[in-house]
């Protein structure tokens, strides 16, 4: 049986979160810090930034646009300056994209959804993964529950999420004869604005009101509630700690069950 290393507790670890100055992002960094990990956060928004810098001034950060390869290399640049090396990517920026009838969506909404959901994965992956093969780290991939559902009117969101459960599973067997693990977590339907946001758009889309079309989300979920980004924190911290030492290429839900979009 190996030993356990100390890098395979969260105390100490360092760790790198996209879009992680609010939301899902910042309960994640959060939630690391709480248990002794060192955070660098990038996001685009100064004003989350600014309060994040406020509220957790051991955080070092950055802004960066994932969807701008450029960007990415200068973020990672400087968050091996800050961390001196890498032990978890949490890959985590995204947008929701359009709400619209195939036929009715831009090209250049649809080319926005995957420079952001997937290809700032994967330029964060490529960077990342030779600081992770030294340190037997650990990528953690936010896809949704719309990477195993189909997604009415979410086109573009639905498909560049299910692409990052691909994205997922191909880098899990590339890295991990290297000890790195690799996951995707699926956030269901997660309390906040950005939902609130996107049942008000399906409701215009569809003609209804906002308390019918969040009704009807509703009832798609077996437990009959939304989950919280506390909830998806703490499953990034499972995948971080010894107890998620053996897991690699899930795709891990974290939604209350929803049984369709």
């Amino acid at each position: 049986m190996s030993e356990a290393k100390a890098s395979d507790s969260p105390c100490g670890l360092r760790v790198l979160v996209t879009a992680g100055a609010a939301g899902i992002g910042r309960a994640i960094a959060d939630t690391l810090a709480e248990h002794g990990a060192r955070i660098h956060v990038c996001d685009i928004s100064d004003e989350a930034l600014a309060n994040c810098r406020r509220e957790q001034p051991a955080f070092t950060a950055t802004r960066a646009d994932v969807a701008d390869p450029a960007q990415v290399v200068a973020l990672f640049e400087q968050a091996e300056a800050q961390l001196g090396g890498l032990d978890v990517l949490v890959n985590n920026a995204g947008i929701a994209g359009p709400t619209a009838a195939v036929d009715e969506i831009s090209i250049d909404d649809w080319q926005q959804a995957v420079n952001v959901n997937l290809n700032g994965q994967f330029y964060c992956a490529k960077l990342a993964a030779p600081q992770l093969r030294a340190s037997r780290g650990r990528m953690i991939n936010m896809s949704s529950v719309a990477g195993r559902l189909g997604y009415a009117f979410r086109t573009p969101y639905a498909a560049t999420k299910w692409a990052i459960v691909g994205l997922t599973q191909s880098l899990a067997k590339e890295l991990g004869p290297d000890g790195v693990r690799v996951n995707a977590i699926l956030p269901g339907i997660v309390e906040g604005p950005r939902i609130e946001g996107v049942i008000a758009a399906r409701a215009k889309a569809t003609d209804v009101d906002y308390p019918t079309m969040e009704r009807q989300y509703l009832d798609r979920i077996s437990l009959r509630r939304m989950v919280t980004a506390q909830d998806v924190a703490n499953m990034a911290l499972f995948l971080c700690s010894p107890a998620g030492a053996n897991i690699s290429g899930q795709s891990l839900s974290v939604c209350g069950n929803v049984e369709t979009l």
